[in-house]
């Protein structure tokens, strides 16, 4: 497929570092919220689920979901690192992609449980995410 328009280097950088920063900043407080205050997060979160399919599951889910949000923000901020050291953007992606991932477990769980409202909340987030995947590409 021919490329219509060229961005300016400056310009894709600085986009690159953007969405890095962004993800950076949401997946890190979110995962270390969840570090931090534990024992808070899964007593909601069994209670959020206790009459779904996921209800026995809530512990493990939990803690795959704090390790995916907890990597996404540690991938991102090397992305960031890189991008300014080195000029690439590999754990950008990769922080972009593992963003992907966590919004879909976490859309896959509001929907599980019902919250329908809660799922719609998290649509533009996935959006940004899978539009940064193609931007880091």
């Amino acid at each position: 497929m021919e490329q219509v328009y060229e961005f300016p280097p400056h310009a894709l950088m600085i986009a690159r570092l953007a969405v890095a920063a962004f993800f950076m900043i949401l997946f890190v407080q979110s995962g270390f919220d969840k570090l931090f205050n534990f024992r808070e997060n899964l007593s909601w979160l069994v209670g959020h689920f206790k009459d779904t399919l996921l209800s026995g599951l809530v512990p493990i889910i939990f803690v795959l979901i704090t390790f995916s949000e907890v990597a996404t923000g540690v991938l991102s901020a090397y992305g960031i690192v890189e991008i300014l050291i080195h000029k690439r953007h590999v754990f950008a992606f990769w922080g972009a992609a593992f963003a992907s991932l966590s919004f879909i477990f976490l859309f896959f769980g509001q929907r599980i449980a019902k919250d329908y409202s809660g799922a719609a909340t998290l649509v533009p987030y996935f959006t940004v995410a899978v539009l940064s995947v193609l931007l880091l590409a």
